[in-house]
């Protein structure tokens, strides 16, 4: 299946973290979502984001692969590319983006995001379309 998935990633602690080209960025401590894309394999995309270890391809791999940070919910829906960028317009909406970060082959201001609470995670998913993880059809 091919689609678009939101990471709910929670940082226990402030960190400072390495992000390839990026070089370091500093991560404070709470919630984050990020917004990506797997037009091959959806499930596979998302269970290797599960994984703490693995080579460091995509920004999002550098900030899992910290001990501090971890995938707490996954929510996916089919789609094509177009609408990983639509999904983080929206979100720049509500949230903080992470400039640069998750965005380097669009003109988005970031995929990665900074929100205070997920209260409005399961609505704003919910409205465009996703499901959770865990029940792929």
């Amino acid at each position: 299946m091919k689609g678009i998935y939101v990471l709910l990633i929670s940082v226990a602690r402030d960190i400072s973290v390495g992000v390839g080209a990026l070089g370091g960025k500093d991560f404070q401590g709470g919630l984050y979502v990020y917004v990506g894309s797997a037009q091959n394999n959806l499930e596979k995309r998302v269970k290797r984001h599960l994984g703490k270890t693995k080579r460091k391809f995509w920004h999002i791999d550098y900030l899992l692969s910290n001990r501090h940070a971890r995938v707490v919910r996954v929510f996916y829906k089919e789609a094509g590319k177009i609408e990983e960028c639509r999904v983080a317009e929206r979100l720049c909406e509500v949230a903080t983006p992470m400039s640069g970060f998750g965005s380097s082959d669009c003109a988005c201001k970031g995929h990665l995001f900074k929100i205070e609470t997920y209260d409005y995670l399961n609505e704003f998913t919910s409205k465009l379309g996703f499901k959770p993880f865990g029940r792929m059809t």
